[in-house]
């Protein structure tokens, strides 16, 4: 049925070409240019066509993607008047506005969309991976599967145009530097604009213009009326974009080219001279079905269905050039001949094209990383003067401070890294003036300014989708969730958006980042689930995400050194997990004795990726194998174990959780006759579970014995309750004494 519809849509446009007896109610095209008119309308033809050929290659086996442009057309107009130096974030309904954007540029959106379409290996942005409109050249970020999603992040890439100017940093985008008067574009149908997402990102607008900041962003609503089947209220979409104030609306006939290209043109021209965020609403329509698997005819009538082309803009287009007089009968019909038989033969080859062969080569953008290069930077040390300068002079450098617990020490280490990285953001709820709500940020705002070091607003979406834009522009993005709770009302930015960035562009594009996150349990006096939250499972369940947590001060002084590198280097996103509990914890074993405090690392040492941590006896009878909050009660354990038993006991800080340093835990554990591990994380989708697996999957022979301990299957209740659920030193005793016993 979608092969008919648009044999029969070529079909109208055929007659309209030879007769002209089409009966259309086309507005007089006016104000637009014959260069213009005939270029634009060319682009609508070609992704009409790109469009037919995506059903025949699904048709005929070869093809697997069938969301068609088909009636959005008239986003011709804002690739045509954007300029590659725009960073676009685009909807999959933007097959006209990519081929416009194409004009003038080597990029051929024709090769480039149906090798898309055949998940070839030698589509240029993802390499197989997605059909997506992507492309470095014309400064098109990938997208996926867009609803809403991409407008959060938008929000971050036009905040951070200005600021990295300010800053003194040219914006770049894949390598290439953008001119002062780029803006940003992004586009979603009206359905999205119900989305969580959507109202996100311009509740963030809003809050940006309110107060005068330069957030040079143009929204395109593309508005078709439908949400796959259903039907947007008739006058919603409009009423709620016109409420966006203090932004400014603009309102077009998506199916009329001529009132398009002036409308857009003008939101162009307001969104670049004055640095503001504008929305620009194009009626339009859909043809087919939401995609090639999708009857509409379920859902829409059959005359409606026979009505939807006297709202087809191609159509409408070539009725208007006809009748200005900008393009012959003779002229439409050779293009459509030519156009149609470009993409088939384009269709053909890229059907033969090669594919994706194993799963290295599909995950290979995830994980291709430089680990030598990446801890070499970490060890850089050639910012004396700099970080001189931050700490009022050399007698107020951090080593020469007496000891200290992690929380100063993570303060020290801020302040090195943002004098180190020029570029680096840090930014997040009540992180400036306040200094956070442990201090971990005090002094920051004051050493570095408001335009490196700012408040947020309360919004963790907002938060992550900043720091996506700031790293796509080529800045070092630090942003911070306040606690490990508030991460999962915005974990899509990280799961859907800033790890796949990677992924979908071959690694062309980057969003790195050093996200800091206060969590875990065992805070005294405070908390409940929200501020107590000892679930990470969401975080190592992303691909190519880099997971990390510090037990000891020193130690997060290195491996935050280790994270703005691999952010720098390799355009890593990477989560360091802070444990609260041991933020202010100085002692170890009793009152007094300081255990828990260290000197300051002096720059020049960082921790590698893998590389454990070790305490204790180098062969030991037990070995206890956890991180976080679980490495010092362990030692505590230990240190009293060993005083009562001949056996020897050594505990291994994991550091790394994502990816889990397996190699080295299997290479300890092969020392020791017995393996505790201590997951202060639940046990569905912990920690734990995965180290004892692949211990018990290396372990073929059975002589390793192995127990677990683990958090209980709760969340955190409140108060003194909470000790009930979480893994204690009572508990690790009583594993570790059952282990040696056995």
């Amino acid at each position: 049925m979608t092969q008919e519809r648009f044999e029969q849509l070529r079909a109208q446009l055929r007659s309209l070409a030879r007769t002209g007896e089409v009966q259309l109610e086309s507005q007089p095209l006016s104000g637009l240019g014959r260069e213009d008119a005939r270029a634009m309308f060319r682009a609508q033809l070609v992704a009409r066509h790109l469009d037919a050929e995506a059903i025949r290659l699904r048709a005929k086996g070869a093809g697997y993607y069938t969301i068609t442009s088909a009636g959005h057309e008239g986003n011709v107009a804002v690739g045509y008047y954007t300029r590659a130096t725009d960073p676009a974030l685009l909807h999959y309904r933007s097959g006209a506005l990519f081929a416009a954007r194409a004009m003038g540029h080597e990029v051929d959106p024709i090769t480039a969309v149906v090798l898309g379409l055949c998940a070839s290996a030698e589509e240029l942005i993802a390499g197989g991976r997605h059909k997506v409109f992507g492309s470095v050249e014309l400064g098109v970020v990938p997208q996926t599967s867009t609803i809403a999603s991409q407008l959060p992040k938008a929000v971050g890439v036009a905040l951070s145009l200005d600021r990295a100017r300010r800053l003194g940093h040219a914006a770049m985008l894949g390598g290439k530097s953008l001119p002062r008067d780029a803006i940003a574009v992004t586009s979603f149908g009206d359905a999205s604009l119900n989305h969580a997402s959507a109202t996100v990102a311009f509740n963030a607008a809003r809050w940006v213009a309110h107060q005068g900041l330069p957030l040079p962003l143009l929204f395109v609503c593309e508005d078709n009326g439908l949400g796959i089947s259903v039907k947007s209220p008739a006058g919603w979409t409009e009423r709620c974009l016109r409420s966006m104030t203090p932004l400014d609306y603009f309102v077009a006939d998506g199916c009329d080219l001529g009132q398009t290209a002036q409308t857009t043109q003008a939101a162009i021209a307001l969104c670049r001279t004055q640095r503001k965020p504008v929305i620009l609403h194009l009626r339009c329509t859909r043809l087919m079905g939401h995609s090639g698997a999708d009857p509409d005819a379920t859902y829409r009538s059959p005359q409606e269905v026979a009505q939807l082309w006297r709202r087809d803009p191609v159509l409408h287009a070539a009725n208007q050039l006809l009748a200005a007089g900008m393009l012959t009968g003779d002229e439409l019909l050779a293009w459509d001949d030519a156009i149609a038989q470009e993409v088939q033969q384009a269709g053909e080859r890229a059907s033969q094209a090669p594919k994706l062969q194993s799963a290295a080569q599909v995950m290979e953008p995830l994980y291709s990383h430089y680990p030598e290069a990446v801890l070499s930077e970490a060890k850089r040390a050639d910012f004396e003067d700099a970080r001189i300068k931050v700490h009022g002079g050399a007698e107020g450098l951090p080593e020469r401070k007496s000891p200290q617990p992690m929380g100063r020490m993570i303060n020290w280490a801020l302040h090195e890294l943002l004098a180190k990285y020029p570029q680096a953001l840090l930014f997040g709820e009540d992180v400036a003036e306040k200094g956070g709500v442990y201090n971990l940020t005090a002094g920051l705002w004051k050493s570095f300014g408001a335009g490196r070091v700012f408040n947020t607003l309360l919004d963790e979406t907002t938060i992550l989708a900043l720091a996506q834009g700031a790293g796509l522009l080529g800045m070092l993005p630090v942003p911070e969730i306040q606690y490990l709770a508030f991460l999962h009302n915005a974990e899509d930015q990280l799961r859907g958006e800033a790890a796949s960035t990677s992924f979908f562009s071959c690694g062309q594009f980057k969003s790195p980042m050093v996200l800091r996150i206060a969590g875990y349990g065992y805070q005294k006096g405070f908390g409940g689930h929200f501020h107590n939250d000892n679930s990470i499972a969401v975080l190592r369940d992303i691909p190519g995400l880099i997971v990390v947590t510090p037990s000891s001060g020193a130690d997060a002084v290195k491996l935050l050194r280790t994270c703005f590198a691999a952010a720098h280097v390799d355009g890593r996103v990477v989560a360091i997990v802070e444990p609260i509990a041991l933020y202010h914890q100085r002692d170890l074993h009793e009152s007094g004795d300081g255990g828990w405090t260290a000197s300051y690392p002096a720059p020049g040492s960082a921790i590698g990726f893998g590389e454990v941590g070790w305490h204790g006896h180098a062969q030991p009878d037990l070995l206890i194998v956890t991180y976080g909050n679980g490495v010092r009660m362990a030692r505590r354990v230990a240190a009293r174990l060993s005083q009562q038993r001949d056996e020897t006991i050594a505990v291994l800080d994991l550091r790394w959780l994502s990816p889990l340093p397996c190699e080295a835990v299997r290479k300890a554990a092969a020392c020791a006759k017995h393996v505790l591990v201590v997951d202060e994380c639940r046990r569905e989708g912990g920690v734990g579970e995965a180290i004892v697996s692949d211990l018990a999957c290396a372990n073929a022979g059975g002589r390793l014995n192995i127990a677990l301990v683990t958090a209980k299957s709760s969340f955190i209740p409140l108060g003194d309750a909470a000790e009930l659920v979480l893994p204690s030193e009572a508990d690790i005793e009583h594993a570790a004494l059952a282990l040696m016993k056995s």
